[in-house]
């Protein structure tokens, strides 16, 4: 007979009872609990994937050790396997296990051991498993365990891959490391890990001369955080209030004057690699103010955004770090290894810990995008003599002036003013957006044209609407960028900028990036992307608006996998001669490229209804708009239209097997709606399944519609047409006056604003909106069963055909 037990049973019956008999709970210092490991994706209309809970972890010593999956007893233990070494690999947990109450099974994460076993091991057993080493590295590592991360009184709560990289800094630390680098994407706290990192270095009276002789951890360590733009240290200096104002010193170049010196009564310093490259001695020769510590005033050194100088070897910043040589010094920094930043990870060794920005999009702790690629008539500009344009400098007659040469060697402002026009139309004026300019001068020319057109359109008259922040901005661009950065401000709405906001820039509400400005370096693009990943209520996705082809990067292999290694350069020539010149390469002269005849690009850029035909793996042809098609981030990376059809054609056959389970589906409202959250959870939402409308030219079908035509190239309908098929048959069925009246008020709203309105969840709106209250309508049908049945029987005759 089959067990009756749910999965709470089994636990409450059997799992609880094991591991209290095993020592868990009971040994001081030991904790077994429930934990939501992550959120979940972030999906459209601020619904969330599956979260990711661990059912539990088992904690000794404040570290996480072992992992429990649990299912309920008629299940094998073997659904839960999977999980288990998931959750594992996630919490960095020696040992996973995965049961069913009776059965018990044991994976060991590094040896890769499996078996079923008798019991659980113990809080110590697990202990002495996972830490096998003794001596001062194991005296640090309980040491700095024994203080417990700070909260800010709750607010704060280390999300999983936080407290990995924190303690995996710390267990570098305690065995001794001295140069240790950790790799986390933008918008995921690298500054809330800095800060942890302090905090249990200073608690635990770490230092550099305590740590291969723990007795002698009595005073306070002295650590620096430098970085290399105000905006960041300011950020940081104000992360980390919650130490005492004695101990957090923020070293200022014009105090340092006013002073005479610079100051070292304090634990915890912040500055720049500029202020402390600045300085000048009493004959005004120079001398750099960090030469005025000795050289092991500082027992720990955090830089914060490494890759941007501080370690490279070309870089006069690197002398800082040398002088400082004995300390220990961690890198942080959002962009895995790459050949254009080995200096980095020569410098500082491999990662003691990476976390993607791929891994926190697919958990839901940074949001997701959309790319519009956008083809324009000049992307390219071949000058001839007496064309009747501005142009900065001597142009070149004949010359093919490219993309990284606009605002740069050759200004074209009607070409500017074009491009800006293109995506305001675009866009939510409300929103808050960053633009991403070739020149500070570029990005002046960008905001008058913003402003101008703001105007123009009627959404403001405020001259602040759109502001510049560069390095020639100063104190009132920083000014702007803190104003902008405050979510309750909506002005500045827009900032432009060229280089100053590509890093370190934490505005969680940008819902628009807007690229003005080629953006090959992997590492930099990275990191404007990251200016909009971060979260934020309602916040479901952001927008790339691309002018440059830098989607181009996402097809990358290298977008957050392995490292590339350095190529050799290849010798020029080679391969096979041309047939025709006989010369390799080939010296033939080529044909002009002919403009299009509808819109006079070089590349069409027509967004009239043209269409392309896609054969899919069923032999059958689909139709779609060739259009630039909006790219959506799906998986790992942004696909296209046509990916993207592909990939729903491969995963359907997961939902439905045939059409006509398709229709039963959909006729259904419950099984419906069912079915559009599992299709959500696997990334088709419903903002992917509506602009598939619009690429099938069936913007006013359903969405039924979409899949069967995905899925069987089914014709589809409009709306309309398939209300009008229906109409007969429904009034057959529902005769009552007062049933046709509400049935064709649903349906009005369905051919207007679409399927959505047939949801169960719609009908309290769609009642009060036809008879002001839902009372009002109970009292005119007798009952809100009478309601219901109507509302959910004449869905599945709409479907019929």
């Amino acid at each position: 007979m089959t067990s009756q037990r749910t999965e709470a049973d089994t636990r409450a019956d059997f799992i609880d009872p094991m591991l209290a008999r095993c020592g868990w709970g009971s040994i001081e210092h030991s904790y077994i609990r429930r934990e939501v490991i992550c959120p979940g994706r972030i999906m459209n209309g601020g619904k969330r994937g599956t979260k990711v809970s661990s059912d539990y972890v088992l904690e000794y010593k404040g570290k996480k050790l072992g992992v429990v999956e649990a299912k309920k007893e008629s299940l094998s233990y073997t659904e839960g396997v999977r999980q288990a070494i998931d959750y594992a690999t996630r919490l960095q947990c020696r040992i996973a296990y995965a049961t069913n109450g009776h059965d018990i099974y044991q994976i060991d994460m590094v040896t890769g051991g499996q078996k079923l076993v008798d019991r659980y091991l113990s809080p110590e057993e697990l202990w002495k498993l996972t830490f096998t080493d003794s001596g001062c590295a194991a005296e640090w590592r309980q040491r700095f365990s024994d203080v417990p991360f700070e909260t800010k009184g709750g607010s704060w709560t280390a999300r999983y891959y936080q407290e990995n990289a924190i303690n995996n800094a710390l267990e570098a630390i305690a065995k001794g490391d001295d140069r240790i680098l950790l790799t986390l994407a933008t918008g995921t706290g690298k500054t809330f890990i800095a800060f942890q990192l302090a905090w249990k270095l200073f608690y635990s009276r770490w230092s550099k001369v305590s740590q291969t002789d723990i007795s002698k951890a009595v005073r306070r360590p002295r650590i620096l955080f430098l970085a290399d733009r105000n905006i960041l240290a300011d950020q940081a200096f104000n992360s980390f209030s919650p130490f005492s104002e004695d101990a957090i010193i923020r070293i200022d170049p014009k105090e340092v004057k006013k002073a005479g010196r610079v100051p070292k009564n304090g634990s915890i310093f912040f500055t720049i690699f500029q202020t402390f490259m600045s300085g000048k001695d009493e004959n005004g020769e120079d001398a750099p103010y960090f030469g005025e510590y000795p050289s092991d005033f500082f027992d720990f050194i955090m830089i914060d955004e490494c890759h941007r100088g501080g370690a490279k070897d070309e870089s006069s910043w690197r002398g800082v770090l040398e002088y400082f040589e004995s300390a220990v010094q961690l890198g942080l920094t959002a962009t895995p290894k790459r050949k254009d930043n080995t200096d980095t990870y020569k410098y500082f060794g491999e990662p003691v810990y990476s976390y993607t920005l791929k891994e926190g999009i697919n958990d839901g702790f940074l949001t997701p995008f959309k790319v519009l690629p956008i083809v324009g008539t000049m992307d390219e500009y071949i000058y001839t003599k007496g064309d009747g344009v501005i142009i900065d400098g001597e142009p070149e007659e004949g010359r093919v002036y490219k993309e990284g040469d606009f605002n740069r060697i050759i200004t074209i402002p009607a070409r500017e003013k074009k491009r800006v026009h293109y995506w305001m139309d675009k866009f939510n004026p409300k929103e808050k957006t960053i633009v991403f300019c070739a020149t500070q001068e570029h990005a002046g020319m960008v905001r008058d044209f913003i402003n101008k057109y703001a105007v123009y359109k009627g959404w403001t008259s405020n001259p602040s609407y759109c502001v510049r922040v560069t390095a020639d901005d100063g104190k009132a661009g920083e000014t702007d960028l803190k104003v902008f950065q405050d979510n309750e401000k909506s002005i500045p709405t827009i900032l432009t900028t060229s280089r100053k906001l590509s890093t370190g820039v934490d505005a969680r509400n940008v819902r628009n990036i807007v690229l003005m400005r080629e953006c090959k370096n992997m590492i930099e693009f990275k990191q404007i992307v990251g200016r909009g990943t971060r979260v934020f209520d309602g916040k479901d996705y952001f927008t790339i608006y691309d002018f440059v082809k830098a989607y181009h990067n996402f097809a990358d292999p290298d977008w957050d996998g392995e490292p590339l290694e350095p190529e050799e350069p290849k010798p020029r020539g080679g391969g096979k001669p041309c047939d025709k010149c006989g010369q390799q390469p080939c010296a033939c002269e080529k044909p002009e490229p002919k403009p299009c005849k509808d819109c006079g690009a070089l590349t069409c850029i027509c967004e009239k209804k043209k269409k392309v035909k896609i054969k899919l793996s069923d032999g059958k042809e689909r139709s779609i708009k060739h259009i630039s098609s909006v790219m959506y981030w799906h998986g790992d990376k942004p696909i296209t239209a046509h990916e993207f059809m592909q990939l729903m054609f491969d995963d359907l056959p997961k939902f439905f097997e045939n059409e006509d389970r398709l229709r039963e589906i959909w006729s259904d409202a419950t099984t419906r709606e069912q079915l559009l959250l599992n299709l959500a959870e696997h990334g088709y939402d419903s903002e992917k399944l509506g602009a598939m409308k619009e690429l099938i030219d069936a913007e006013n079908s359903d969405v039924y519609d979409v899949l069967a035509y995905v899925a069987y190239a089914a014709e589809t309908k409009s709306r309309a047409t398939r209300v009008a098929d229906a109409k007969a048959i429904i009034d057959t069925v529902f005769t009552d006056n007062n049933q046709q009246d509400f049935i064709n008020f649903i349906l009005g709203k369905y051919i207007q604003d679409g399927e959505g309105e047939l949801l169960p969840k719609k009908m309290p709106s769609l009642l009060t909106l036809k008879y002001k209250t839902p009372k009002d309508a109970v009292d005119l049908f007798g009952s809100t069963a009478v309601i219901r049945d109507t509302f959910l029987g004449f869905q599945k005759h709409l479907y019929s055909s």
